[in-house]
């Protein structure tokens, strides 16, 4: 199991709360073993009583469980609620019932709450953004100590008005205060679960939330008041069932929270020009969740930040590409930006290694319109000419969702260009795409991105030549995302580090330990 640098053990005083529920024998048991490892104790009727570690589980008694011992521990905990969950007031832990055909209670799982600090460093520039964010991953993988460490940061740091739904009081813990890892957030807790939908909408209309977390949206009631909170501007963050976005797109319960799946029958013409079939599945309307974050563990994460374009990619029969984060033992936070489409990376520079291009810079439209790509090349004074050939070119631009046709695969086997995709052959499509590659800003704007690129080449070429990591300057986030694709197209890899708006990048080799 990964050692997790953030985590916090409990004061001693909180353990001992939990151990104190316990039968006397398993008190004692547990005091000679490593309390602060511990993660939760299990009792079923006729079963031994279990500790159970990291590393492990330990028996703590070789008497099975008896029905007077389950009673010793429910009647020292809160009221049990309709998720068959309790827990000990002002703490996180969490015991939860199995109950048999008659309700009777017979089995207990105690698992120890912990409150992380410091522990969203990998996702904190995302919730900055104010868009809506959902995190997926399986159970145990750490989603709702998540969630309790953004409301803090936000309430706390970023002075938001935060209000949390806690449905089964493992956000805040047990009883009408909440604890203290929240910070200044509030919460509101649901007296049964299937009302968890209603208390979502009362945190709007109520109380003027800026930012609403919930944990475990699982319902088509659910799905449909998150996205009523969306859609009133309040930023949602929340988690779901399901460990990949692939998942949650097939559920047909919670795919409206990534924008719904629905069924269209295209037009023969249509069809010859998308090369499917008649019948496709297209996404039906915008995302309730802007930005998507798959949990493979705690320090291990796959970001969507674009849901809408990431399900397109889903529905068209292709894995998206979502950015790696990743943060070692150290602190140090890795993040790999993924290439935008199969065929090449599109980075905003020539490689140094390689000479820039003579003359004009030649740019080949595949099925694009030759003469309006000429008229945003004059309009906005670029050097740079059209042609008709793609072996001659050293851009191409060509339509998104022609990125896998035959012809066009075989036209780049034998060029060396970049290729760039853009959505629609509009004018502005190709306009936006040309002022990104070519810089075309004004005033300040385009002075910081001549000082970013200026001192990225610079850095870059430092490294190659040296071998060894270089930091660069604080930068604003879309700033940081260029340097990321300039420094990935030379092999190199990026790391970034501090937190906003200190936040910058360290270059390293790639063979880097």
């Amino acid at each position: 199991m990964k050692n997790n640098r953030n985590e916090t053990s409990p004061p001693a005083e909180d353990i001992l709360l939990l151990v104190a529920i316990l039968p006397a024998e398993l008190q004692a048991t547990l005091f000679r073993l490593e309390l602060d490892k511990l993660l939760e104790v299990v009792m079923d009727l006729g079963r031994p009583p279990e500790a159970r570690f990291p590393d492990g589980v330990v028996r703590l008694s070789d008497k099975p469980v008896h029905q007077d011992d389950l009673a010793h521990v429910t009647a020292q905990v809160g009221e049990f609620g309709g998720d068959n969950r309790a827990g000990i007031e002002r703490t996180l832990h969490r015991i939860s019932a199995i109950r048999n055909r008659k309700g009777q209670i017979v089995g207990l799982t105690m698992r120890i709450g912990r409150a992380v600090i410091g522990g969203i460093e990998l996702m904190r520039d995302l919730i900055e953004t104010g868009q809506s964010l959902l995190i997926l991953g399986r159970p145990g993988v750490g989603k709702t100590t998540k969630l309790r460490e953004m409301a803090r940061v936000l309430a706390d740091d970023l002075h938001k008005r935060v209000i949390i739904i806690d449905t089964s009081n493992e956000i805040a813990g047990d009883g009408d205060i909440p604890h203290p890892g929240i910070g200044n957030a509030r919460r509101m807790q649901v007296s049964l679960v299937e009302r968890q939908h209603a208390v979502m909408i009362e945190a709007v209309e109520n109380h003027m939330p800026e930012v609403i977390i919930v944990d475990e949206i699982g319902t088509e009631a659910e799905a449909v008041a998150a996205r009523t909170i969306a859609e009133r501007g309040v930023q949602l963050i929340g988690t779901a069932h399901g460990n990949t976005l692939e998942n949650l797109v097939k559920n047909p319960t919670l795919s409206d929270l990534v924008g719904g799946v629905q069924v269209v029958t295209l037009s023969d013409d249509e069809a010859r020009r998308r090369r499917t079939t008649k019948t496709v599945s297209e996404r039906r309307a915008a995302p309730t969740f802007d930005i998507v974050v798959e949990m493979v563990d705690r320090d291990d994460l796959i970001v969507h930040p674009d849901t809408a374009a990431a399900v397109d990619m889903l529905l068209r029969g292709r894995a998206p590409r979502g950015e790696h984060r990743e943060q070692a033992a150290n602190g140090q936070i890795h993040v790999q930006i993924p290439e935008e489409e199969p065929l090449r990376v599109a980075v905003p520079s020539y490689p140094m290694t390689e000479p820039a291009p003579r003359g004009p810079v030649r740019i080949y439209p595949y099925a694009l319109s030759r003469d309006l790509l000429e008229r945003v090349i004059r309009g906005l004074g670029l050097n740079a000419r059209s042609i008709s050939r793609a072996e001659q070119a050293d851009l191409v631009i060509a339509l998104r969702s022609r990125s896998d046709e035959p012809r066009l695969r075989k036209e780049m086997e034998d060029s060396d260009a970049i290729i760039h995709f853009i959505k629609r052959n509009t004018a502005n499509e190709i306009r936006r795409l040309l002022q990104r590659t070519f810089h075309v800003m004004e005033g300040s704007e385009a002075d910081e991105v001549q000082e970013m690129v200026m001192e990225t080449q610079a850095a870059i070429r430092l490294v190659l030549e040296e071998g060894e990591g270089v930091s660069l300057s604080p930068r604003r986030p879309a700033l940081r995302k260029m340097q990321h694709r300039m420094i990935a197209g030379h092999g190199l890899l990026a790391e970034s580090t501090g937190r906003e708006p200190q936040r910058h990048l360290v270059i390293r080799p790639a063979s880097h330990p």
